[in-house]
């Protein structure tokens, strides 16, 4: 339980932080996609640790191996297995916490749930656990890419500093010309110095990535508890550090009027479109064909380099030290993390619809 995700796309990860590997398998994929394995291996260098001066930098080379699934570059429709072997733990760093919990972590509700937890690097409550994700996920936008369709993501607020763009003013394509990854180089640079600030200070710091889904047909999602924009809150508040979602207008749209808000429908070369789109591309749980838009907030990162106060096993008080190599904040290397978890929704629910109708 709580290891799995889809319904016919589905994945099921597996590993720790400090463990010999973690991986995944995917389960329903159609057989003869074509696997591009530069293009997997791509976007686990995305998420990866060590890649600039505002991450963590413990080094891993995220390198994969599939090990099932697929014969002669095309998936054959049985089971994909992917596993990614840890090379640079370092569970001596964490051998001070072995019977405390660290304020915000998952120490405590583990040891709570369990009886037993792995301190090293939080064990399977470490956002390393998202390796797996992105594996999966680049299959997933393998898959998209048959149908049309792009999951792209970038960061759009860094604490308080916040990107004054619509998505649509802006060339997502270059948010991965910077260590920040936003697409406005101004925006960008400010970002990185209050990171980089924020680092020295041996703090931590929270933000927002933005999330766009475009070319989705109209007519996916269920109307009642299968939603789309519920199943792709599910899927974003699962990742590690997240603390909220919205999409479409969200929490700005409860300024505007009814008059306001009303996306209306017009037709083009025989589509239909909407002028606007604050529904955000779903209306009534099911895709209209627009762009889905939506945001995803976490929270700063919750081991800082300085001592805080706390309790251990015994429930005597203690103090914590922060130890070992973290994210100032987690935002950057949270964007190939946000997009998978967008393939990987929207590649079951393609799937789904074929199931729908008769034609």
């Amino acid at each position: 339980m709580g290891n799995t995700f889809g319904k016919l796309f589905q994945i099921h990860t597996y590993g720790e932080s400090h463990g010999p590997a973690l991986g995944v398998v995917i389960d329903g994929c159609p057989a003869g996609l074509t696997i591009d394995e530069a293009f997997i291996q791509s976007e686990l260098d995305r998420r990866k640790p060590g890649q600039s001066k505002i991450t963590t930098q413990r080094k891993e080379a995220d390198e994969f191996e599939i090990v099932s699934g697929v014969f002669e570059g095309k998936t054959t429709g049985t089971p994909i297995s992917i596993i990614i072997r840890n090379k640079d733990q370092k569970s001596k760093d964490y051998s001070h916490i072995a019977d405390k919990f660290r304020p915000s972590h998952a120490d405590y509700t583990f040891h709570t749930k369990y009886g037993v937890r792995d301190y090293r690097g939080g064990g399977r409550s470490s956002a390393r656990e998202t390796v797996a994700r992105v594996a999966a996920g680049a299959i997933a936008k393998l898959l998209l890419k048959h149908y049309g369709v792009s999951c792209q993501a970038y960061v759009s607020q860094v604490g308080s500093l916040q990107l004054q763009k619509n998505y649509t003013e802006l060339n997502l394509a270059t948010a991965e010309e910077n260590i920040v990854r936003c697409p406005d180089s101004a925006t960008a640079s400010a970002m990185i110095e209050l990171i980089d600030e924020t680092r020295k200070n041996r703090d931590t710091i929270g933000g927002i990535v933005t999330g766009v889904i475009q070319g989705v047909p109209a007519g996916l999602g269920e109307p009642v508890f299968d939603k789309l924009h519920a199943e792709l809150g599910k899927a974003m508040l699962s990742i590690n550090a997240v603390k909220g979602f919205e999409y479409g207008s969200g929490f700005e749209g409860v300024k505007m009027k009814g008059s306001e808000h009303n996306d209306a429908f017009y037709t083009e070369n025989d589509h239909v479109k909407t002028k606007t789109n604050y529904s955000g591309g779903i209306q009534g749980g099911i895709s209209n064909g627009e762009d889905i838009y939506f945001n995803v907030a976490f929270k700063p990162v919750a081991t800082i380099m300085q001592d805080q106060e706390s309790i251990n096993e015994a429930g005597e008080t203690v103090v914590v030290s922060g130890k070992g190599r973290h994210d100032p904040c987690v935002v950057p290397r949270a964007v190939p993390i946000v997009e998978a978890m967008s393939a990987l929704v929207i590649a079951d629910y393609l799937l789904i619809s074929r199931s729908n109708r008769l034609n």
